[in-house]
């Protein structure tokens, strides 16, 4: 299935915007049995799309029940399942460098995985329908911030904000680039490099300023 990138960017762009506010949405309903047959599904969503019927012939007759909302709420909620995993993942690293912490998450919520890759884009495809723009930027959201959960990082006030929308700007590069290209595993580490390099360079300037990115003071952090 494709996705107008036209109609991607844009909304991306909403859902980076969202994040000038600060306002985290509210955690979505979670259980062992949403998330067995969630994985389940993503297993094949790739080639068979997200469907109550294709949940229901992976996961049981009745596993539609789980999902009460519909289509739009399992895709909403796979985007939290794959958070969760990616913070649990990140649970145990010994890295002391901010910005590399939030390279290894962003890799970890990015894997180069092809069936997660082709949901991704079907997943894409719900989230840009009339019905799906909403949880696409709460599901935005929560991402942005479980990603600096992941990182460890316990900014507060403006510095949360600040950090969120930076961090939003660059995933939307990231997340674009994964979804044409993240089969080159290579390249795809060598554009997140660049990425980071460039917004911790922006970081060092404004360091200057009395501003930061990733910290306070951006430079210092980023060793």
């Amino acid at each position: 299935m494709s996705i107008l990138p036209e109609k991607l960017e844009q909304a991306l762009s909403l859902a980076v915007a969202t994040l000038a506010v600060g306002v985290m949405p509210a955690p979505m309903e979670r259980d062992e049995d949403r998330d067995a047959a969630l994985r389940k599904l993503a297993a094949v969503a790739g080639e068979r799309g997200w469907s109550m019927e294709t949940l229901k012939s992976v996961a049981g007759p009745d596993a539609d029940l789980l999902f009460p909302s519909g289509v739009v709420e399992m895709v909403e909620a796979w985007s939290d399942l794959c958070d969760r995993t990616m913070i649990e993942a990140m649970l145990d690293t010994d890295e002391p460098r901010l910005s590399q912490r939030v390279r290894q998450a962003i890799l970890l919520r990015l894997p180069p995985d092809e069936k997660r890759r082709a949901a991704a884009v079907r997943g894409m495809a719900v989230f840009l329908s009339i019905k799906g723009q909403k949880a696409f930027r709460r599901a935005w959201l929560r991402t942005v911030n479980a990603i600096w959960q992941a990182a460890q990082d316990d900014a507060t006030g403006l510095t949360y904000v600040s950090k969120r929308l930076t961090l939003g700007s660059l995933y939307a590069s990231v997340f674009l680039y994964w979804l044409a290209r993240g089969s080159d595993v290579a390249g795809f580490e060598a554009f997140v490099d660049r990425r980071l390099a460039d917004v911790l360079r922006i970081g060092r300037i404004k360091a200057r300023f009395g501003t930061g990115i990733f910290t306070p003071a951006a430079s210092a952090a980023a060793r």
